[in-house]
Parts: C-alpha cells; structure tokens; sequence
C-alpha cells in the first residue's frame, strides 16, 4: 500500500495541473505571483464565438472573446485625396484576405478594389499573401495598415533626358517593374537596366552654389493618359504580344504599319519619335551647370543610389510621383538589332553622349572631336528624319534569308569550311617593338619578332630564332588591353596589363602602321576573352578598329568645310568643357567639320551604332566604382566592376593593381553581419572586401548580375529567367 501511495499523489498533481484549478496546492503547486494567475486566467478562459465569415459577413464584435484586437487601416482612395480610416476588430488567426474582404463591405463607395493590397508602414512590407495569418506577419494592435493601389504614378528621367511619367507597380520586386517599364517604352532586353536615385544637389568645391543634377526645364511625356484595364501591370505603350514594333533600320523611326498598330497608344504618331530620335543639343548654360565628376571617387559616389532588385519600390522608401532615373546598368549590350531596337539604340547613344559630355569617362583630344563630329551628324540627320516603310519584297528577302540560314543549319554547312576552321589554325608573325616600364629607367622600345598564335604572345630576338624556344610566352587569356594611339603622331600602340599572382604585368606593344595594329589589336582583344583567330568575330573586330581610326583620321579627310554661319554649329554643345578650355569656338568649329567629313555618309543609325561601339573601345568604358576595403588592410581603395573583370585599383594614383576574371570565380557570398562581400577564385585565391559608398547589396548584385548576362544565347528566347537572376544576385534569398 505504501509503495502505491506516490502514484496516486502523482496523478492528483497532473489533474490539477492539466485542469489549471485556480488555488494553491502544498507540496503540489508552487505560489503564483498576480502576473502569472492572470496569464492562467486568460489561457484557460473558455470563448463562447470565434470570427467566423458567414456569406461574406463577419460576426458582431460584440460576439467576440478578450483576445481580439482593434487593426487600424487606412484607405487610399483612387478618385479622391482624402484617405478613409477604419478600425477592424479582428483576432491573431484571421488570414489577410479575411481582412481585405471585411474592410471593402465596410467602404460605402463601390469600386473596383482589384489593384489594392495591403501595406504595413512600420515594417515596409506589402502584405501580398493573403492566405497567411495575422500571427504569421507578425502583426498586432499597434500594427498601422495602409489599403493602397499597388500600381501608382512614377516620373522617370530616360537617359535621353526627357521625363515619362507613368503607371509602375510599387508591389512588385524592381527588376519585374523595369520589365514592365521596358514593356511601356519599347525596350528590348529590360535586364540591362534598372533604376537610380537622383543626385539631389551637388556642391562645388570652390563655391557654395547648390547645382541641380539634371538642371532642365521638364517637358514630361505623360504615358497615363489611357485608363488602365483591371489586373493590367503597366501602362499602355508601344507594345504588342501578337506584333512586335518595328523601325527603320536607316534613321530608326517607327516604321509606318507600327504607328497604324499602336494609333491608341500615347506613344503612337508624333510621340514614339520623342524615344526613338535624338533630342536638340542643350545650350552651353545649361551644360555647365550640370554636375560632373572630377575624379574616380566622384564616379563611384553615382553608383551609392542604385535601387535594390530584390525589393519593391516601397519598400525602398520610393513614393507615388518621385522620381527616379532610368539607365543602363550593366555595360553588356545584347543583340542590338536597328529593326527591332530604334528606341533601345537611340536611349544608349544618349546615355553614351552624356557620358562623353559630363566626362563620366574620359577620352584623347582625337577621339573628343570625333564624338563631336559623330553628334553633329546624328543632329542633322535627326531633324530630317521621317517615318518610313519597308517594302514586300524586303520583307520576302527576309524571310528567304531566315530559311537559307535554316537549310544550311539543317544541312550542316559546307564540309569544305568546316574542315579548313579544323586543319587552319591563323597566327601572328612579325617584327613589333616592346618595352616594359620600370622605376628609374627611360622609356626605350627595343624591337623582337612576335608570334601570336591561340591565346599566346611569344617573341623572339629575331626570325631566325622562332624555331626554338621563345625568351618569353605570354598567356593574354584574362589580360587588359588598352590603345595607345595617336594618328596625328602616327603612334599605334597596344597596352597590355596581364594579371599574375602578385600583380598586373605591364607591357606595351608598338606596332608599324595602323593596318598592323588593327590585326594585333583585334588578336589581343579576342586573346583577353579566351578566343582566338579562328573565331568568326575576328575579321569583324579588325574592320571594327580600322574604321575606328578611319574616324579619328582628320587628316585624311577630304578638306570640303562648309562655313560656320551656314552649318549653325554650336561646338560648346557638343565636347565637354574640358576641351572648351583648350580651343576658341571658331578653331573648334573648323575641327569638329574636318572630323565630320569621315562620316558625312553614315545614316541615322549607323551614326549612333558607330558612337557606341566607339564609346565600348574606351579605356575606361563599362567600368563602376566603388570605395572599398579589402580584408587585411586600414586603406580606401576602389573596386572596378567591369562586364567581365573586377579591378582593385589605388585610390591615389588611379593606377590599376591587380585584375580578377569572373571565368575565374568558383564561388561569392556575402557575410550580412558584417556586410561584407567574400569571393573565391580559382588557385586558392580569395578576398573579401567591404563597400564603404554603398551597400554591399549593390556590389554583390552587379556581380551576380553580370554573370547572369553572360548566360544569354540567341538560341533562346526571349522570356526571361527571373529566378536565375534573384538567384545570382539576392544573396539572402
């Protein structure tokens, strides 16, 4: 009996604990204090209702238990300024849709409610799935919703400088919005965009004058003017499923059926033109007081604004009118097509040209006026420019061209071909001169015989000894190759800075004439992205470089210079005013017509596509700074962030000190407590570095991003993979 007795206490004490009597038991219960008795009380309490829906009718709050709270929602409403407030009685587990549904029977007016959501201001989130609870977004009584439309009104600034304004989804995630943007405004290939903050004022070091960023007197381009249908994502614009606009591939004016198609759309008729042709030059005035960088940390200050695309408008503190600039992020131009992409070629020359002007980048004296030359041209042509119409027998030569080149891919090609690219392996053989810099020595070329074949660069004291083994071979695969060219001087030059383990390997190459540097340029060019001279592109890039220096060649244009007055030239417009230093207008004038003869013949958009392939041969070109720090040191440095390479370079001297490849990455991450970007490389090199300008977000997504662009094929379609490129760059995600 004895043995028995604590079984039976044991049980007693669990029916009083599962029964949570209140009282205290000896030796059973320990003493509660007041907070926890009431606690029990509140657990334990029986409720007579819970929130039901009923036919679509919620329950009287009177029917409800202690633990239902009162939610604050406040209703924007579409044709009216003044929001509604409603307080919502509602407990933990009542799903968002509950919510929404009892708060649209409340609002007296009826209307279309399809575009609204939920957002909750403390925590900037949108509360998009419905079918989650309260408990599960974390939100309590003190919670402030705001029942707002997700698509509102944005103002963007184009890179051509003009302002559209239009409907963009503030829900969405940016990179989905720049889509629909893109969609809006007949852009091609939206990933290579996105949005940046405006600089709002921008002091001068030597004065206190307070300069506007873009300083322009707003003819802004309204988009809105249609009603939006219900559930549609965008504005409407020159876009079609079932057609795809098409321009004039010779001044890249919608062609005249896409202008009958889209006669609805606010882009239609006189305003596609707005996009697709380039705008008057700015007058001198307004050019000055433009903000431009002086140096490589000015420019990288410009990348700390970039919007997240991971996250939503709102969600980055963006409101309805604000706005934002639409521009070229990434520098990897995919598949530029002057029949489908008149506004996406237009927008690029633009946003080249204010490059050029601003000097975000800097050029020679040659190419300075040849840029110029090249925008006279393009302005000229642009005020003559009309919209235009292909015939049907250039629409049938199309298609007998697209099914040519199906047969001959279902064929195999030629065998012959094929066979000569197999056996054929071009090289390189020649006398060039070389030198390599070093401290305290003079620069002396001293000339050997070059041998270019694959990838490699060896050289030799002299021809008869490139049987035998070369004083020194040369992998270019990951090298930088920069001109170092002056055709007034007749100096063609190749710079090449090759990546070794502790540095870059710094050699200059100088070649005889420009038909010897073109083919050497175009081999170390091709070298440095791991092709070789068998490569298709190659005879493309030699033509590419020799019409290159064609345009810079002022002297050997023909001396046929009309007078100023009569060509109504305004040279302060078109070079930046670093160069209006050096020059009178009127010897500026006299240059820029002696360059304009090299392309007095190009059409519209030949013009504009020979500006940007000028500006991507650039040294500088396609680079973003950002001020860093890497693991291991207390110094400021800047990272370059190219389309294929990240450049560590001193702060100081802005001197390039070692490249990494994005080939050579095995893997990146970024350590989120510590913001701090890690990469690992290939031959057990790593790094890591914090971004000091910007948030570590944004240099993790230019990487990733660049590596997603390098993923595309014209094989594929056009659907984009959206979850590669949040893969790539959410880092958390």
């Amino acid at each position: 009996c004895n043995s028995l007795q604590p079984k039976r206490r044991t049980r007693k004490k669990n029916r009083l604990l599962v029964t949570g009597k209140q009282g205290r038991i000896s030796g059973l219960l320990p003493r509660k204090n007041k907070v926890q008795t009431a606690r029990d009380h509140l657990l334990n309490r029986t409720f007579t209702s819970t929130l039901l829906l009923d036919g679509g009718r919620m329950t009287s709050s009177n029917d409800y238990g202690a633990t239902s709270w009162e939610l604050n929602v406040q209703v924007d409403q579409p044709s009216e300024d003044s929001p509604l407030d409603f307080k919502l009685r509602v407990t933990g587990d009542f799903h968002v849709g509950g919510v929404m549904l009892k708060l649209v029977e409340q609002i007296p007016v009826p209307q279309d409610w399809s575009d609204h959501a939920l957002w909750w201001e403390q925590k900037k989130c949108w509360l998009l799935k419905t079918h989650w609870t309260l408990d599960k977004y974390g939100i309590q009584a003190d919670a402030k919703l705001h029942y707002t439309p997700q698509h509102k009104l944005l103002k963007l600034l184009l890179p051509n400088m003009k302002t559209v304004r239009l409907k963009v989804s503030f829900s969405a995630v940016v990179f989905r919005a720049v889509v629909d943007i893109c969609k809006a405004l007949n852009i091609r290939r939206p990933e290579e965009l996105s949005l940046l903050k405006p600089r709002k004022t921008i002091c001068k070091k030597k004065s206190k004058e307070k300069i506007d960023t873009h300083p322009i007197n707003e003819d802004i381009l309204d988009l809105d003017q249609m009603p939006l249908s219900p559930g549609s994502i965008a504005s409407p614009g020159l876009y079609s499923k079932t057609m795809t606009p098409t321009y004039d591939p010779i001044n890249g004016t919608p062609l005249s059926a896409t202008i009958t198609w889209f006669s609805d759309s606010p882009l239609a008729e006189q305003n596609c033109n707005i996009l697709a042709v380039s705008q008057p030059n700015l007058t001198p005035d307004v050019l000055a007081k433009m903000y431009r960088p002086q140096t490589q940390v000015d420019k990288a200050k410009l990348n700390a604004g970039w919007l997240d695309s991971s996250r939503s408008l709102m969600e980055q503190g963006i409101q309805e009118e604000d706005k934002l600039l639409l521009r070229y992020k990434y520098y990897s131009f995919f598949d530029l097509n002057p029949k489908y992409d008149g506004v996406r070629i237009n927008q690029l020359y633009e946003q080249a040209r204010w490059a050029i002007l601003l000097e975000e980048i800097d050029c020679t004296e040659e190419e300075m006026l040849m840029f110029a030359a090249l925008q006279y041209h393009i302005s000229k042509l642009s005020l003559l420019s009309e919209p235009q119409d292909y015939t049907n027998e250039q629409d049938v030569d199309e298609v007998e061209a697209a099914l040519t080149s199906l047969e001959v891919t279902l064929e195999g090609g030629k065998i012959d071909n094929i066979l000569e690219d197999i056996t054929d392996i071009p090289k390189l053989a020649d006398y060039l001169k070389m030198f390599r810099p070093k401290k305290l020595l003079l620069k002396a070329y001293k000339q050997y015989y070059f041998i270019f074949k694959d990838t490699c660069l060896s050289y030799f004291k002299n021809r008869d000894l490139s049987q035998g083994e070369p004083i020194e071979q040369l992998n270019l695969r990951g090298c930088e190759v920069v001109p170092d060219v002056n055709i007034a001087a007749q100096k063609f030059g190749i710079k090449l800075l090759i990546p070794v383990s502790d540095g870059m390997n710094e050699i200059y190459i100088k070649c005889q004439n420009e038909i010897q540097y073109a083919k050497w340029m175009a081999a170390c060019r091709l070298a440095s992205k791991g092709k070789t001279m068998a490569d298709s592109s190659y005879p493309m890039e030699i033509y590419n470089i020799q019409s290159f220096l064609k345009m810079k060649d002022v002297n050997s244009a023909p001396q046929l210079v009309q007078g100023p007055t009569e060509m109504d030239m305004n040279p302060e417009s078109l070079v930046s005013p670093r160069f209006l230093k050096k020059f009178k207008a009127k010897q500026l004038t006299t240059r820029i017509l002696e360059a304009h003869q090299n392309v007095a013949q190009m059409t519209l958009v030949e013009a504009k596509m020979r500006f940007i392939q000028a500006w991507q041969s650039l040294p500088e070109f396609g680079l973003s700074y950002f001020i860093v720090r890497f693991r291991g040191t207390k110094k400021d440095e800047l990272l370059g962030i190219s389309y294929n390479r990240l450049i560590r370079i001193d702060m100081a001297t802005g001197d390039p000190i070692i490249t990494w490849r994005y080939s050579n990455i095995k893997q990146w991450n970024v350590n989120w407590e510590i913001r701090q970007v890690e990469i690992e490389f290939d031959q057990s090199t790593a790094i890591a570095l914090t971004c000091l300008n910007a948030d570590c977000k944004t240099v993790h997504e230019y990487i990733g991003g660049y590596i997603f662009l390098s993923t595309r094929s014209k094989d594929q379609n056009e659907t984009l993979d959206e979850e590669l490129f949040h893969k790539l760059t959410g880092g958390q995600d």
